[in-house]
């Protein structure tokens, strides 16, 4: 199994050397890929961006792990001409990534970022439907506006938005979300910490009145006690959005989303960290006896989607 993690900045940029002599000696392999997939490569001394896109013309589907072109630095993507339709970033250090033109890409994942502010700006991505982010928050590192991460795009359909069990990245907001999500057909709310009160996520109804699928994933590992990890992280807060409703709050959530089909709400699972402490875990997420309770309060005596519980 490939560790990203343990890779030093001197052997990033080491690692980068070889993949330059490589494309260099076999330039034809830059023009023929479709698919690529970099862990652990710094590009300081080399041009990402020549390599990436101006070389491989043919590329489609292009994943970066622990990659960077220097620490916390800026790195554009200007590629009007480029493929590329997937782009996946793990732990990619730069400060902020703008997609300046990307006309064909669909889907983005970006998966942990050390930017102290908005990891990505948009300004030209008319193709862009699915969008991921994820990370767990860290000392150092601010709230920024969702709503103005997403300017620069039109026509999202599918956001998942990953928390890690950590405080949220981003600040309150409702309707200022309306322009980018009045498309949103599905979204995910992932890693939410089992403690946290989750009526704040009914603000994403508001702002997305096409919503169809509503999927809410709670966080709850016992591996992430341990001082070291704490250390690394501010204490958590559960989420306080002031929201206001016309009578009963979930009879009000339920008539803010009249296209909502399906509510999915998921339990988390033991990774290895877990299974290694062989710990007992007294678990928050609703039973199978209680589940019915939960179904008749959410619906509050009217019509609604159908409420799935994934465990």
């Amino acid at each position: 199994k490939r560790d990203i993690w343990a890779c030093s900045e001197e052997g990033m940029l080491q690692r980068g050397q070889p993949i330059d002599g490589f494309f260099s000696d076999y330039p034809v392999v830059l023009h023929c890929l479709t698919r690529l997939s970099l862990y652990t490569v710094r590009f300081e001394k080399l041009d990402m961006h020549h390599v990436l896109f101006d070389c491989c013309k043919q590329l489609k589907h292009l994943a970066l792990s622990h990659c960077d072109v220097g620490a916390h630095s800026l790195f554009k993507i200007d590629a009007p001409n480029s493929k590329l339709l997937v782009l996946e970033l793990t732990y990619c250090r730069f400060e902020i990534l703008e997609l300046v033109c990307l006309p064909k890409l669909e889907k983005l994942r970006c998966n942990t970022w050390v930017s102290r502010h908005a990891p990505l700006a948009f300004i030209l991505v008319p193709s862009l439907g699915e969008l991921e982010l994820s990370c767990d928050a860290i000392h150092g590192q601010s709230e920024f506006k969702l709503s103005e991460l997403l300017q620069g795009t039109t026509c999202i359909h599918t956001l998942t938005l990953g928390f890690k069990g950590e405080n949220l990245w981003m600040q309150p907001e409702m309707r200022q979300l309306l322009p980018a999500f009045c498309k949103l057909r599905k979204l995910s709310v992932r890693g939410i910490f089992v403690e946290f009160d989750l009526l704040w996520t009914t603000a994403f109804l508001l702002a997305a009145p096409c919503i169809e699928i509503l999927h809410i994933e709670v966080w709850e590992h016992i591996c992430d006690v341990d001082d070291k990890s704490r250390q690394l992280h501010t204490e958590r807060r559960s989420p306080q959005w002031e929201m206001q409703f016309d009578g009963p709050k979930n009879r009000s959530m339920l008539e803010r989303a009249p296209n909502l089909q399906m509510i999915i709400l998921k339990g988390d699972e033991r990774c290895e960290y877990c299974d290694a402490l062989d710990t007992p875990r007294a678990v928050k997420f609703p039973k199978k006896g209680e589940q019915e309770m939960v179904v008749r309060r959410i619906r509050d005596g009217i019509f609604s989607p159908r409420i799935i519980f994934d465990k």
